[in-house]
């Protein structure tokens, strides 16, 4: 299968106007993919904010920030071509039956467009926000592992179905002994992140749970999210560390420079 490549825009320091110009911007250059993080608060560019080395915005909505389901759906409207999903959503914030009917709605609503995006949860500032239990990074683990039979079970059941036969699920995050079995076990898609020889090394392992599991890993896309200009320059060494998939981080202002070099890397090697 081709390389693909996406697009992830931080739902962050921007207008709604801007987010979806955004979009459509993206959706018209033909990225494959279309995604959010789903989160309640900037987690970067302004004091506090974990991702301290990410660039600051000098946006007059820095201190802006829109949930992740309901701009997703948004999205959905004002694009046709990509792929949507949350990359990831957090499994501690919602009922994981609900999130299964939003995520089938959303792939009626989108003719068959949608992936359900889902992680353990790490962003203390929404937990405590928001009065989420945060608990500890293993019992947030266990409670993902809990809930993605559940997840699956509720997709069966729902009156009409998903759009696809199959609504794919993408699970985050590098954890080799719990996540990535975890992935082995329930996913259709994986995000891991850089650098290459980090992303190959995960690959590898997961490799091996699916070999435990008695799953073919080859039904498992290896998604990667470039954040850093000089992640952009490592794109083949990506691919061969097993990267079927990239997906650049993108803040306000939104400047499609990196989309279109990414694309003109995927079309390069067509």
């Amino acid at each position: 299968m081709p390389i693909r490549v996406g697009v992830q825009l931080h739902p962050q320091h921007c207008t709604m106007e801007e987010l979806l110009e955004a979009t459509r911007a993206c959706d018209s250059l033909k990225v494959d993919s279309l995604w959010l993080w789903d989160h309640f608060y900037p987690l970067y560019g302004e004091e506090g904010a974990p991702m301290a080395d990410a660039p600051v915005t000098a946006s007059p909505n820095k201190h802006a920030h829109f949930e992740a389901w309901t701009t997703l759906t948004a999205m959905a409207c004002h694009s046709q071509h990509a792929i949507l999903g949350h990359l990831v959503g957090c499994n501690s914030y919602r009922n994981i039956q609900l999130v299964a009917d939003m995520a089938r709605t959303l792939d009626h609503i989108s003719n068959g467009r949608a992936v359900l995006g889902i992680g353990s949860g790490w962003f203390e500032r929404d937990y405590k926000e928001y009065d989420f239990e945060f608990g500890t990074a293993i019992s947030r683990l266990k409670d993902l592992g809990h809930n993605l039979p559940i997840l699956e079970d509720r997709l069966g059941k729902l009156t009409p179905p998903p759009k696809q036969k199959k609504l794919p699920i993408m699970i985050g995050g590098g954890g080799e002994k719990v996540t990535l079995k975890l992935v082995a076990k329930h996913a259709d898609l994986w995000n891991g992140f850089g650098p290459p020889d980090v992303f190959a090394a995960k690959n590898k392992i997961l490799d091996q749970h699916c070999a435990d599991v008695g799953r073919n890993p080859k039904d498992i896309d290896r998604t990667v999210l470039v954040m850093r200009p000089e992640e952009l320059d490592q794109l083949d060494k990506f691919v061969e560390a097993g990267a079927e998939h990239i997906i650049l981080g993108l803040g306000w202002p939104f400047s499609i420079s990196g989309v279109q070099k990414l694309l003109e890397w995927r079309d390069s090697r067509k």
